[in-house]
């Protein structure tokens, strides 16, 4: 009995043993993973956050300083000249306020016309509604730089060149099938019970789109303004290619035109100032609706 005894006591404290040096080793391989995970997660932003360190460092460098010939990380004597200069420059403050007017006007008539379509693909039943939406989902394959050409004789004979025309109105049409495809997506998870209770209430379409639809759809709502917010206000081809009159350059136009390919010696503090002062209000965009993003991107492709 005694023998019996003392077995099974060795038999558990072996077991024992084992169990706890198993979870020491689990919990140092957790440890490990997590300590790999931040390294990579801070080496990522590290590498994401260095153009917009450096374009701040340089705007505050000298002349002599961002043209020199070794490398100069941080500015001896920072300077505010390069924004005192840059804010003086009328052609700046005018390319800041037609920037503002196009990306108002594009993305709000964008935005309207998107959620309009995703909503007749997502909860009406109409003859060939599948047939269309495929279509639309083609035209993704053909690349902007394809379409500039045709784009451009159109608008030339309709008189639209050295205008905001050929920037704003297209987005009142529809312009742009991975928002309509994001939205789309969203709104097919709204209980359709919803649209025939308001139905039978009486109400068409159009106020069910409104009241109930639209409200409901804010988180990817969000997430579609900002994707359509940063590509109105970084967009440089169609611009360069349609407004071909100082007076009506945007920022990014602007900025491009600063660079001089002809000298050696660029005005990099004066450049570097206006491009942060261009990106300011990407990043102010981007900080009020970072929580819509990720919650209005995962939604809306959880049904299809």
């Amino acid at each position: 009995m005694i023998e019996e005894s003392v077995r099974e006591l060795s038999e558990a404290d072996v077991l024992a043993l084992y169990t706890k040096r198993r979870r020491r080793s689990v919990t140092l391989r957790e440890r490990i993973e997590r300590l790999g995970l931040y390294v990579l997660l801070v080496t990522g932003s590290a590498i994401v956050l260095f153009p917009l360190v450096w374009m701040l460092l340089t705007s505050l460098k000298t002349f002599e300083e961002a043209n020199a010939p070794y490398l100069v990380w941080i500015p001896q004597d920072p300077q505010l000249t390069a924004y005192v200069e840059i804010i003086k420059d009328t052609d700046f403050l005018r390319s800041y306020a037609n920037t503002i007017f196009v990306t108002v006007l594009a993305v709000g008539g964008t935005l309207i016309s998107v959620a309009v379509v995703a909503y007749s693909f997502s909860r009406i039943q109409w003859p060939g509604r599948n047939v269309v939406f495929f279509l639309m989902l083609s035209t993704m394959m053909i690349p902007y730089q394809a379409l500039i050409v045709p784009q451009y004789v159109f608008f030339n004979k309709i008189g639209w060149i050295g205008t905001f025309n050929p920037i704003t109105i297209p987005g009142f049409f529809a312009g742009g099938a991975a928002m309509v495809f994001l939205l789309r997506q969203f709104m097919l998870q709204i209980p359709r019970e919803l649209d025939e209770a308001a139905l039978i209430d009486g109400a068409s379409h159009l106020q069910i789109w409104w009241h109930v639809i639209m409200p409901l759809s804010r988180p990817a709502l969000a997430t579609v303004a900002t994707f359509l917010f940063v590509a109105h206000w970084n967009s440089l081809l169609a611009p360069l290619v349609y407004l071909q009159t100082k007076s009506l350059y945007t920022l990014p136009v602007y900025v491009a035109s600063l660079v001089n390919p002809q000298q050696t010696v660029q005005p990099w503090p004066t450049i570097m100032a206006a491009s942060v002062l261009t990106t300011l209000p990407l990043l102010v965009a981007f900080v009020f609706a970072q929580r819509y993003l990720l919650g209005g991107i995962v939604l809306s492709g959880t049904k299809g």
